[in-house]
């Protein structure tokens, strides 16, 4: 299987605290990856650093073959011209804890509007699109609500339509489920798992222990900036290689 996604040595820090200490992971196509770990162990800042929402330091990002955010030139490192970056930007969809929606705008509009700013569409053709991924994620029938209409479960499940319409190579989620009530959970892990069902290679930082075992193909487990432990859900979940994972393991929602 090709490799989607390449990290090599990744380093980020904020002044003078290290959040990222050298990690390095690589994803193939179809791969579920869930990334656990304790806050400050710097999860989201690595998915962050995949799309250039945060410059890093040190270290290779290759996203399907693409070197994304740098480039070498007579060995002295240059960030890339905005309108790369923008493009490698668009290999990936990323879906956030808030859930980013405008709310002056349709739940239709929402995902329209990259479809026709960013890939060109013409207003039929991504109207096609973001309703078919409307349909998928069930709610067609709210198309033209705004999101102040609609459930915190419902706006998650617009953002995640809208970052799949625009069709990327790989999805990042970023604890996608942290803001909802515990009983709009669900629906949001149920659209996330049919994605999955169907190939889609998937990037996630979540706190769901249990949707992380029953979704995951790997498990990547953080601790204070590395990667601590990866593996297969059942066996990292059920005999940990580390004292950190089994601890971090006892007080989370896994029993």
């Amino acid at each position: 299987m090709p490799q989607l996604l390449a990290i090599k040595g990744l380093h980020k820090s904020y002044g003078q605290t290290e959040v990222l200490k050298g990690v390095t992971c690589t994803l193939e196509q179809s791969d579920v990856v869930c990334v656990i770990g304790s806050s400050g162990s710097g999860k989201t800042t690595m998915l962050r650093c995949i799309n250039m929402l945060e410059d890093f330091d040190d270290g290779t990002i290759e996203v399907d073959g693409q070197t994304i955010g740098y480039e070498l030139r007579d060995g002295v490192r240059h960030r890339r011209r905005e309108r790369d970056i923008a493009r490698h930007r668009a290999l990936t969809g990323m879906v956030f804890q808030q859930f980013n929606l405008f709310p002056h705008m349709t739940a239709l509009d929402n995902i329209t509007l990259g479809l026709i700013k960013a890939k060109k569409l013409t207003r039929p053709e991504a109207v096609a699109i973001a309703e078919r991924w409307l349909d998928r994620v069930g709610l067609l029938s709210r198309k033209g609500h705004f999101p102040g209409q609609l459930s915190g479960g419902q706006q998650q499940r617009v953002a995640i339509a809208r970052a799949v319409a625009m069709n990327p190579k790989l999805m990042l989620f970023d604890e996608v489920t942290s803001a909802l009530d515990p009983e709009l959970v669900n629906e949001v892990l149920q659209v996330i798992k049919d994605l999955a069902a169907e190939g889609m290679t998937m990037l996630l930082v979540t706190h769901e222990m249990r949707f992380a075992y029953e979704v995951a193909t790997r498990v990547i487990f953080m601790n204070e900036g590395r990667i601590a432990e990866e593996g297969d859900p059942r066996k990292m979940f059920h005999a940990p290689a580390t004292e950190r994972l089994a601890e971090f393991l006892k007080n989370s929602s896994f029993h």
